[in-house]
């Protein structure tokens, strides 16, 4: 039997019997049979790139400058910058005690595991890029609302979790601005972030789609700390962009030298010859949020803001000159320009 086949609930009926009237079929989009089936999921698909279309359409979203980092560390209190390490990547459960953060006592007693001591120095360290993606975000968010324009420009995105995303968003969210959660579905608990504009709170099931989201409206990148899906996302950013699959410019800001160094050796690809010496120039290092904001916004400027500003100021002139061409040749006809006899030429 099909997957979309019912299974029967009445007995058989005798041959000459009027058979019982049928209830309406369910009309096909309205079938959650079929829409949750695997015949089903390229509508799935097309509906995760159409819904959140109509919905930026809506509010008015231009561009994004996306966010990413860790998920697997959260704020327990902003007063002391304590932090507690996540089960998993995004989710709601702490992690088990042993794999917590040493605490003081713990490290005065000397019952603190070389595992929790590490993870205390990381937490103290991760408390300082969460309020750094904070406070970036805030001063990128109180620039963006200034620009004059009839849509939103630039607005901060995350993929909607916590930790560096949370922070992310809350720094947009506390300057006043709209700000985008693009959350994914995931087999273990997990929720939103509340600084997420509830408008433009999303969830997706296919990673792809929500990567496409990440890419499609973006003019920058701000990377922060974090595992394998900050690297995942990072990289197939600048992949994009080396390739030349990006029809636009995009400045990539890796935040935290110090900790990006360590993960990875970009000058040895070079040296080996697995990318060319001008690839390492699709991102620029920071180290706090000024100088972050800075590049931002010389590059959003440079790349997007002058140029729609020069390409206005040429509008504008064409307009000008169109309209005093058509005052200046009022009252000519086609023979005023060729003649009669090339006029009335016929073809």
């Amino acid at each position: 039997m099909s997957e979309l086949e019912p299974e029967s609930e009445t007995a058989p009926q005798p041959a000459d019997a009027t058979p019982p009237p049928l209830e309406k079929a369910p009309l096909a989009y309205e079938n959650s049979v079929f829409l949750d089936s695997s015949d089903g999921r390229p509508i799935r698909i097309i509906s995760e790139y159409l819904e959140p279309l109509a919905r930026f359409r809506h509010e008015q979203i231009q561009d994004t400058v996306v966010f990413f980092g860790s998920a697997r560390f959260r704020g327990r209190e902003e007063a002391d910058h304590a932090l507690e390490l996540l089960d998993n990547t995004g989710s709601t459960q702490a992690a088990p005690s042993h794999e917590q953060p040493a605490s003081v006592p713990q490290i005065a007693e000397g019952t603190a595991t070389d595992l929790q001591r590490k993870r205390a120095v990381a937490a103290v360290e991760m408390a300082r890029y969460y309020e750094d993606a904070r406070r970036l975000s805030q001063m990128l968010t109180s620039w963006t609302t200034q620009i004059p324009s009839r849509r939103h420009r630039f607005v901060v995105t995350s993929g909607g979790g916590p930790g560096i995303m949370e922070a992310a968003n809350r720094g947009a969210h506390e300057a006043g601005g709209k700000t985008i959660g693009l959350n994914i579905r995931l087999p273990f608990e997990q929720a939103p972030n509340p600084y997420i504009t509830p408008s433009l709170n999303f969830e997706f099931h296919y990673f792809f789609v929500r990567k496409l989201w990440f890419a499609y409206l973006s003019k920058a990148l701000v990377v922060f700390p974090g595992g394998f899906g900050t690297l995942d996302e990072m990289f197939e950013i600048l992949t994009l962009a080396q390739t030349h699959k990006l029809a636009k410019k995009i400045t990539v800001v890796i935040y935290g030298s110090d900790y990006w160094k360590k993960v990875f050796n970009l000058d040895v690809l070079v040296d080996t010859g697995a990318i060319s010496p001008k690839d390492i120039e699709l991102f620029q290092f920071a180290d706090t949020p000024e100088q972050a904001f800075a590049m931002l916004k010389k590059g959003l400027t440079e790349n997007y803001l002058a140029v729609e500003v020069e390409a206005g100021k040429q509008a504008t002139a064409a307009v000008a000159a169109a309209a005093a061409s058509k005052e200046l040749m009022a009252g000519w006809t086609l023979e005023d320009f060729l003649g009669p006899e090339i006029a009335h030429t016929s073809r």
